[in-house]
């Protein structure tokens, strides 16, 4: 195996039912996943619930990953990311009257002094605008910006090219910067 995998050493004591592994990996996964399900569904709760499916996931096949990476197949966390975003769509799916289509509301930016707005405000519109876009759109974004993942490791993990990757990138920021100008929260 050509990259060593943080990870690997945790799956097979995971598999043998060790809690203090699994209370490590639950330690350093967490927030991503918790970070990853909030901006994909706009909601803490189902954050939660995806990020706790998720690691049940991890203990039923930890036995199943550790012979993959040993084997030198794909990063633990690349199998992780992807479950948990898949667990999003699930969500999405299941949603009431959920389309891409479908717009929310932002907040009146009437209600908003112009002159600056604090940092929560600034989260709060821009997490808007982030559930506005087209799941694929949405996807890339938050692997890239918010996960921190390299375009090929994002690339990878969304069965794309990079090339493909950065066109949907960089409609994702275009459609990003129209919904945040047409609400008047940044300016032309």
């Amino acid at each position: 195996m050509s990259e060593h995998d943080p990870d690997a050493e945790l799956l097979p004591r995971i598999a043998r039912g060790d809690q203090s592994a699994i209370r490590e990996m639950v330690a350093r996964k967490l927030s991503r996943l918790l970070a990853l399900g909030t901006r994909m569904l706009n909601d803490r709760g189902e954050a939660e619930d995806v990020a706790q499916e998720t690691f049940l996931r991890v203990w039923k096949h930890a036995a199943t990953w550790q012979s993959q990476v040993q084997s030198g197949g794909a990063k633990f966390d690349t199998w992780l990311h992807r479950v948990a975003l898949n667990l999003c769509y699930d969500k999405l799916r299941n949603r009431p009257n959920y389309s891409s289509e479908t717009v929310p509301e932002l907040i009146d930016p009437t209600l908003i002094p112009e002159a600056r707005l604090d940092k929560s405000q600034q989260s709060d519109l821009v997490a808007t605008a982030l559930s506005m876009l087209p799941a694929r759109q949405r996807e890339a974004l938050v692997l890239q910006y918010y996960q921190e993942l390299s375009n090929s490791e994002a690339a990878k993990l969304m069965g794309l090219s990079v090339e493909a990757l950065e066109s949907l990138l960089s409609r994702a920021r275009r459609n990003m910067r129209t919904v945040l100008l047409e609400k008047g929260v940044i300016a032309s």
